[in-house]
């Protein structure tokens, strides 16, 4: 069975849907580590109560940025990790990091890229006025959110949506999304040929 570690930073609500999708048997795997770079974290909790083990790496502590990925690594390799899930994680991971773990590193983004890249993807498409947005799913590389797309799924702007309405849509749609992304990945039905991802079913 292979090993899923999730790296996050925030509430946890998309390491909680992993968690139920793995506990449900929707997601074929372990679910071996979560990585965490803030001590108050909610998903911390949530990972102890889940019985997921808990790394938590500040990239204050290191005096450079090889020996914060070489913390990583460490942790990494001792779990024997097949695939990093980005779920919040609010640190920028080194290109050297990114390099040494292509096609093994997926995000999760409140947008549909290439549109609204970056931290604010639901506030930025409500204010803009988009109709219509959504969640996207796809593999990590060197820029920001710009790796090959692997899911995308719309959610359209109601009318008499408030930001927050339209927020909860988002992430119950990411919910959704994630674990069938991860899924796809772990029965090797996901192959890249440039920037495209081929999905065989």
């Amino acid at each position: 069975m292979k090993n899923i570690a999730v790296f996050a930073s925030g509430r946890g609500t998309n390491f909680s849907a992993i968690a139920r999708a793995v506990r449900k048997g929707i997601i074929n795997a372990n679910l071996a580590l979560l990585v965490c770079d803030r001590p108050g974290a909610p998903v911390i909790a949530k990972a102890r109560r889940a019985r997921v083990k808990v790394v938590l790496v500040k990239r204050k502590d290191f005096s450079s940025p090889a020996e914060f990925d070489s913390e990583l690594i460490g942790h990494l390799e001792e779990n024997k990790i097949d695939l990093i899930v980005l779920a919040g994680f609010m640190l920028l991971l080194s290109r050297e990091f990114v390099e040494k773990y292509k096609g093994r590193i997926i995000n999760i983004h409140p947008a549909l890229l290439p549109s609204f890249k970056g931290a604010h993807g639901i506030k930025e498409a409500f204010d803009y006025g988009a109709k219509l947005s959504g969640v996207t799913v796809h593999f990590v590389d060197e820029k920001i959110d710009h790796g090959p797309i692997i899911l995308q799924q719309q959610v359209r702007v109601e009318e008499g949506d408030t930001p927050e309405s339209f927020e909860a849509r988002v992430h119950k749609v990411e919910h959704k999304l994630y674990p069938q992304a991860i899924g796809l990945f772990l029965e090797g039905k996901l192959k890249v040929e440039g920037r495209k991802v081929k999905i065989t079913l």
